[in-house]
């Protein structure tokens, strides 16, 4: 059974929704109202820390990270040759990445944010590493510039880097 890169993809989209990475407007496709939040009546004093009732069924990680590019074949190599991350694979005996369980953060800025940088860039991701100090070497020594975070957090060490279309990621090494 041959694996359909685009059918899986565009179920995807349809699934979980682009609207909260592209704006309507930037696609060329008239504006839609915002959804508002489906908020539960749950008084907040009985809802457990994770925000769900108990009981509720919840996602259990990110099963993927769509975004466009100018040149989507290079820039996938790009990831693949130097952050290690597998591409979609072509068929279903192909790998997948597969990610080492650990903290994700879940985060949606304002509009008008310059954590992420560029304002037309409307998506960054943080890749947790082991040693962000070795990482950075590592891609310093392929020529990619790389600003270690001088500052130690409560949560560990932060770099940023961008990828060859001006993609803001961030490296995230947790504190032990």
């Amino acid at each position: 059974m041959r694996f359909h890169r685009r059918q899986l993809l565009r179920s995807l989209s349809i699934f979980l929704g682009s609207g909260f990475i592209w704006s309507r407007n930037r696609l060329g496709v008239a504006a839609q109202p915002a959804l508002q939040p489906n908020v539960s009546p749950i008084p907040a004093e009985a809802m457990p820390r994770d925000g769900i009732a108990p009981g509720t069924e919840k996602v259990t990680g990110i099963g993927g990270l769509f975004f466009r590019a100018h040149d989507p074949k290079a820039l996938g190599h790009w990831y693949e040759q130097h952050l290690g991350i597998s591409l979609t694979p072509s068929s279903e005996h192909d790998p997948v990445w597969q990610q080492e369980a650990g903290p994700t953060i879940f985060a949606p800025f304002k509009e008008t944010t310059t954590y992420l940088g560029d304002p037309a860039k409307v998506w960054m991701v943080n890749f947790r590493v082991r040693d962000l100090d070795k990482m950075a070497a590592q891609l310093q020594a392929a020529g990619i510039a790389v600003k270690i975070d001088p500052q130690s957090y409560p949560n560990g060490r932060f770099a940023r880097l961008h990828d060859p279309e001006g993609n803001p990621i961030e490296l995230w090494q947790p504190k032990a």
